[in-house]
């Protein structure tokens, strides 16, 4: 078994903590879907966020999703690069897996499928 890490990524319409924590919640099931994994092979989920989310902490709606209160986490803010997509969440998913880097399944939803449209 080894570690691989699944990428993830999002955007929200406004800077609302409804919003925020409900489309973290949807990446995150949808990243865990697509890959057949659960909580306990997770090792740990980071999470940035553009700077223009300050609503509240992505964490939140994972810490609150059963059974993953458990799952480490770390929020922090992404790096404010000139002409970046704003309103982001992104996710780096940690998961002790048999997988091959190959049959990773890594998520791009809303207008974040722009970042990496060769998925």
């Amino acid at each position: 078994m080894v570690n691989r890490g699944i990428r993830g990524a999002t955007t929200v319409s406004n800077n609302e903590e409804n919003e925020i924590l409900r489309e973290t919640v949807v990446l995150l099931r949808e990243i865990v879907e697509r890959n057949d994994v659960i909580a306990e092979d997770i090792c740990s989920v980071w999470i940035t966020v553009t700077g223009d989310l300050d609503a509240t902490f992505p964490a939140r709606a994972i810490r609150e999703i059963e059974g993953w209160d458990l799952v480490p986490l770390m929020c922090s803010v992404e790096i404010p690069v000139k002409g970046g997509l704003p309103m982001c969440i992104r996710l780096m998913v940690q998961v002790n897996t048999d997988k091959s880097q190959r049959d990773i399944r890594h998520v791009y939803l809303n207008e974040a499928q722009r970042l990496r449209p060769d998925l």
